[in-house]
């Protein structure tokens, strides 16, 4: 449920913030979490956020794009 250009943005953030590595496969680009502890941390964050406020959402970054 997430245009290109959006999933594309996200993307772009989390490569330029150092989270992810673009792996170039033939014509398409598969990406990797940077770290492989990264996940782990991000399922903790993510455990963590859902049992707070399971639907508060971020203004601020819908408004940059980000979410």
């Amino acid at each position: 449920g997430v245009s290109r250009t959006r999933l594309s943005n996200h993307l772009a953030c989390l490569r330029d913030c150092g989270l992810v590595v673009a792996v170039p496969e033939g014509r398409r680009t598969r990406y990797e979490l940077a770290d492989p502890r990264l996940g782990h941390a991000l399922d903790d964050l993510r455990t963590a956020v859902v049992a707070v406020a399971q639907d508060v959402t971020c203004p601020e970054a819908e408004e940059k794009g980000c979410c």
